[in-house]
């Protein structure tokens, strides 16, 4: 094409090249905009634009029970017994309400502040999008003592005609004048509430994606907490034992606090509520319909629960009228500006009692967000989120009301004098420094500890018996039980990309002990050390010096409590080691099974690594009429293999076998922290109960004497 015709073509550009999406039409054709994207979680998306609109009629105090159902052919419905949507014309509309709220975007009863004080669904293109992005949707609203039904086709009001069950392939007929809602029921006299039942679009949804019932059990148990008193109930009816739940709670946010903490408390819950004001300019409708800026008094109602742990995790969850602000925003902001501004004033005031220095530096952040467990929701009309998906509280007055809540609050509580207040606070304020002292050693360490070239001199420990390569993908660092597996371990391994780092017998149990301890560990900080990617909140993957850790222990129950013993010690402050899968543990055999040759064939060794593997080679050994030497070899450690034979069964990549660590989900990962806390933790009763309780299951013969 020759730079004429292009520039002829670029002058052509006018008026009649633009297009105009009207209506339900632009979010058919950008549905990511409204709800984010078409897989999954777009899916979800649009159960929570529905849910949310039960759950505020809820928040007015108008709403007891919330039903959500997953139907087999594929469609959803939601059910609450709120006050219903208005079935009447709207004013100036001449349509009814319900057609309204789901063919209008930005309609809704949530702009002019008479009906709700303060709600999720604010934006008013909640229902309408969900109905855009719908095959077909059915809503029924009971008022008056009767129920009324509309249905919708993407977006287009009309009627289906169903056989038995309703389908979004029925035939449809649109309406074609403005027509009423239809009335096809009663229902008895103050009973209202609304139902809607939708079909997803599969010219918008990719047919291989489907409702998260994990995912509706987690919302449906946060919207419960945030909402005390309210009942919902979740049901799958696509499984064949049809599942179900239901939640409810009348302890609130206290009691999502208790349900997301899982480590050893340093404090009780703490609950926070009150409220401040501030002044804003909106758009207010007059008289005549148009919309004039306007200053208007505000209330912001604050409600936190939070409490510290042994840990160094934080786990903070947000809302902004029960809606989940995933990415924070200005509440967020003004509840750690408080945390900060308070304690650092409280460790500057007893930098002396806590024996702190000018290395030790100030107090950040990230200190004092260690071990937190913290919900923080705010209540208040019109906020302004930052996209419909309302991931980001946008509101910046917001800030200063919950940072002069979160302060004063605080303030008051540490300058309590009883017994129990002064105990409670000063444990920690000590844990916060403690964290600040290990964030200092823990950077020390990592920057000690990089891997050394030739012109450097290591200071590595002398004990750790390294490989030649740099090349981190191909390393493994074998952690070995003493010092007499370690002399075998070093002929058998492969020096070139296998480590050795040798333990001395049970290590620090770094589940009771403190941050600081650990550090003074020798056991402990040389394994930090030799890793090379710090620890707990500072620790940074990238850094680590080994593509693979392999924790090598005998097998008997000492060496399983020194492999449960370092596991406490990765998970606790080298957890995304073990998230990236990069942590094994080795698999030595337990007995070995010396057959002699029978004519020419050579004599064969055969390794097994459980009793039953044993009994099941032995059954094939008598079938096949072979004989084997008898006592069996019973391996008890590591030290009584000869090199070639831990080469073959333990180190070698050929032929050995190992047990990868991992966490699963988030529901994985909470129940790893009991266990670890019910097994290693400092709280005994729990423990001897759970010893008392699996003592019948103990097979005699496996323990070790």
């Amino acid at each position: 094409m020759s730079s004429k015709q292009t520039k002829a073509q670029a002058n052509e550009y006018s008026a009649r090249h633009l297009s105009v999406l009207e209506g339900l039409e632009a979010v058919r054709k950008r549905p990511g905009m409204y709800i984010g994207s078409t897989d999954e979680r777009g899916l979800m998306h649009c159960v929570w634009e529905i849910v949310d609109n039960s759950v505020d009629e809820a928040l007015q105090g108008e709403c007891s029970r919330i039903e959500v159902i997953l139907h087999a052919d594929r469609s959803v419905s939601v059910m609450d017994d709120g006050r219903g949507i208005p079935v009447d014309t709207v004013p100036g509309v001449g349509l009814s309400g319900v057609e309204v709220v789901f063919t209008k975007l930005h309609a809704g009863g949530k702009f002019g502040g008479s009906s709700y004080t303060s709600s999720g669904g604010l934006h008013g293109v909640g229902a309408s999008v969900v109905n855009a992005l719908s095959a077909r949707l059915d809503v029924e609203v009971d008022r008056g003592g009767k129920t009324h039904k509309m249905s919708f086709q993407r977006g287009e009001p009309g009627k289906f005609s169903d056989g038995p069950h309703p389908h979004p392939n029925s035939p449809f007929t649109p309406f074609q004048d403005a027509q009423t809602i239809e009335v096809v029921g009663k229902v008895r006299r103050g009973a209202t509430g609304t139902r809607v039942r939708f079909w997803h679009d599969f010219q918008i949804f990719p047919e291989s994606e489907a409702f998260s019932w994990d995912a509706l059990v987690s919302r449906g148990r946060q919207t419960a907490f945030l909402v005390p008193g309210l009942s919902i109930v979740l049901r799958d009816e696509r499984d064949p034992e049809y599942l179900q739940e239901e939640f409810c709670y009348e302890g609130g946010i206290s009691d999502y606090v208790e349900f997301l903490a899982v480590d050893r408390p340093v404090t009780d819950i703490w609950r926070i509520t009150d409220s401040g004001t501030y002044e804003e300019t909106v758009q207010q409708l007059g008289d005549d319909g148009h919309l004039r800026p306007a200053t208007v008094q505000r209330t912001c109602e604050v409600d936190v629960a939070l409490r510290w742990g042994v840990g160094y995790e934080t786990s903070l969850k947000s809302f902004v009228n029960i809606i989940s602000t995933p990415k924070g925003g200005t509440h967020v902001q003004g509840f750690e500006q408080a945390l900060l501004k308070v304690f650092r004033s409280q460790i500057d005031k007893q930098s002396r009692r806590l024996k702190l220095t000018a290395k030790d530096g100030r107090l950040e952040k990230d200190d004092v967000m260690a071990g937190l467990t913290a919900v923080v929701t705010v209540r208040l009309p019109e906020p302004q989120f930052e996209g419909q998906t309302k991931e980001t509280l946008g509101t910046p007055q917001v800030r200063l009301v919950v940072s002069r809540v979160i302060s004063k609050w605080l303030e008051d509580k540490l300058a309590k004098s009883g017994r129990a207040d002064k105990q409670e606070n000063q444990a920690l304020v000590e844990k916060l420094a403690g964290e600040m002292k290990a964030r200092t050693s823990a950077r020390l360490h990592k920057e000690i500890s990089r891997r050394k070239n030739a012109l450097e001199t290591s200071s590595l420990p002398a004990k750790l018996a390294d490989c030649r390569t740099t090349d981190v993908a191909r390393s493994e660092l074998f952690i070995v039980e003493g010092n007499s597996a370690l002399g075998t371990a070093k002929a058998a391994r492969s020096s070139e990309f296998q480590a050795l780092f040798p333990i001395r017998g049970k290590i620090l149990n770094v589940q009771k002990a403190s941050t600081s301890d650990m550090l003074a560990n020798v056991e402990c900080s040389s394994l930090i050390q030799v890793i090379g990617a710090g620890s707990g909140r500072t620790f940074d993957i990238d850094a680590a010096r080994y593509g693979k850790i392999i924790l090598m222990t005998d097998a008997d129950v000492d060496g399983a409590h020194i492999r449960t013993l370092l596991l406490t010690l990765f998970f606790r402050y080298m957890r995304p080691l073990v998230e990236a899968g990069r942590v094994f543990a080795a698999v030595p055999p337990l007995h070995r099974i010396d057959v002699p040759g029978r004519g020419r064939a050579k004599p064969e060794i055969i390794y097994t690594y459980s009793e039953a593997g044993l009994h099941e080679e032995l059954r094939k050994l008598s079938q096949q009429r072979r004989k084997y030497k008898e006592p069996i070899q019973r391996y008890k450690g590591l030290g009584e293999m000869d090199a070639d034979q831990l080469a073959e069964t333990t180190m070698d990549p050929g032929s050995r076998r190992l047990r990868r660590v991992t966490l699963g989900d988030e529901e994985a990962l909470r129940e790893a922290e009991s266990v670890f806390e019910l097994l290693m933790g400092s709280v005994v009763a729990p423990r001897k109960q759970f010893i008392v309780d699996g003592a019948r299951s103990v097979v005699r013969d496996r323990i070790d004497a």
